[in-house]
């Protein structure tokens, strides 16, 4: 198991000049702060919601519930194949416009027009209101006064975004910075196989993305995961990074490539020597059309011979995992209170061109969903003892320089907003 190094100018934490004193997570345990969150983050942030793929023609749409910022969306493809979403409320008496049997559950699929369960009311795919049940009975109505409250809607990289500040000014490209200019080119609309999994989880959103932004707690936590021998060879000789960065409010880490193919057969388990597979991916990359050396500058960002996975974050929600035997996962971290947040992990592969590939897809996707397990388990431990406020201050190494980086940026979105808002609250001098 290879050691890395640091940078050559000290550890990562002082080359991205982030404190190196312990920090404490009252961000994480207070309701209080959790509902100014909800309006200084996820409510004037973009967010990702989707892919392209979920709309595959004129018609398609899909609901998207954000519980965190107080609403819900329709995500819908027009007949002029532009992609647009709306607050999912019809505006006669504030019904939830489209759903099926049960109100809080997300659904999808292709339509005409959205009709409204209440009173008929009906919108077109653009958001217009075109029917009102009875027109006659009401007084002074103007359809075109009372369209479906529509919200900031871009795509990037075939992954769709939407933002509910209605007085954000940020285009989406310019918001996701330098990491997303560096992938821009990655294949993405090839990898069109999809694995899903959706998990609630007892701990705050910011805390299961601190689990995956460090590989510090691998070779303890996951130590069950790898063949005795191997176990013990990670245990003794630790884990890091091969690179960290952040840029504004993203961060990212590059990882060493793991056993994608493994040196040794004996590292691996005997299933995973049957497929070729595990939580690193198929060991035979399919062809997407590009070589590992010649990736996307913002991939593998150090050229480095033993990278094998780069972990990207653009905040506030959207964990982005880029693996060289060219698959992808996406992490969502959808708070629903100050301890409870959804976790959606998402695998997407090339299409299988027979069962014995997609064999090796479904062992990737559950050895990932097993190690998630154990992530979200642990996590919620951690937040029931957080809660006891018995310790406030804790230390962090320097692998865990992107935590550090996460919880300042959260805080100082919060602090933004309460400063804007006192100053909005102060009478003008006269």
């Amino acid at each position: 198991m290879p050691h890395f190094m640091k940078p050559a100018e000290g550890s990562w934490t002082e080359h991205l000049k982030i404190g190196t004193e312990p920090i404490g997570y009252e961000d994480s345990i207070s309701p209080e702060h959790y509902e100014l969150e909800r309006d200084a983050i996820f409510r004037k942030t973009w967010l990702n919601v989707g892919r392209v793929e979920q709309l595959p023609r004129k018609g398609s749409y899909f609901t998207k519930e954000l519980d965190a910022a107080r609403t819900s969306l329709i995500v819908a493809r027009g007949t002029d194949d532009e992609v647009r979403a709306f607050h999912n409320v019809c505006r006669h008496r504030g019904n939830k416009l489209v759903w099926n049997d049960f109100p809080k559950e997300e659904t999808s699929g292709i339509c005409r027009q959205f009709t409204c369960k209440y009173h008929a009311w009906r919108y077109d795919l653009d958001g217009k209101l075109s029917y009102v049940q009875q027109e006659g009975e009401f007084f002074d109505l103007d359809k075109a006064d009372y369209g479906l409250k529509q919200v900031h809607t871009d795509v990037w990289e075939g992954f769709i975004f939407v933002n509910l500040d209605p007085d954000s000014t940020t285009p989406l490209r310019e918001y996701l910075g330098e990491f997303a200019t560096g992938i821009e080119g990655y294949p993405f609309h090839k990898l069109t196989q999809v694995h899903k999994y959706r998990a609630e989880i007892g701990a705050n959103w910011k805390l299961f993305i601190d689990a995956f932004a460090e590989f510090y707690h691998a070779p303890i936590l996951h130590s069950g995961q790898y063949m005795a021998e191997e176990a013990r060879k990670i245990q003794k000789y630790g884990y890091e990074g091969l690179h960290y960065d952040t840029d504004g409010p993203h961060s990212m880490v590059s990882s060493w490539g793991g056993i994608a193919p493994p040196h040794d057969r004996k590292m691996v388990k005997p299933i995973e020597a049957a497929l070729h597979s595990g939580l690193f991916g198929p060991w035979d990359a399919p062809d997407i059309g590009v070589e590992t050396k010649d990736l996307p500058p913002a991939i593998n960002p150090s050229r480095d011979e033993r990278w094998g996975m780069d972990s990207f974050v653009f905040f506030p929600n959207f964990m982005l995992l880029i693996w060289r035997p060219n698959w992808v996962l996406t992490y969502h971290y959808w708070p629903t209170s100050h301890n409870t947040h959804i976790f959606e992990g998402t695998c997407y592969f090339v299409p299988p061109k027979n069962a014995f590939q997609r064999l090796q897809q479904e062992l990737a996707a559950v050895s990932f969903k097993e190690y998630g397990l154990q992530d979200g388990n642990t996590l919620e431990a951690t937040q029931t003892m957080l809660e006891s406020r018995t310790v406030d201050t804790f230390p962090l190494n320097d692998q865990e320089v992107l935590l550090r980086h996460l919880h300042q940026t959260a805080r100082s979105y919060v602090d933004e907003h309460q400063h804007g808002n006192a100053a909005s609250d102060t009478p003008a001098a006269s």
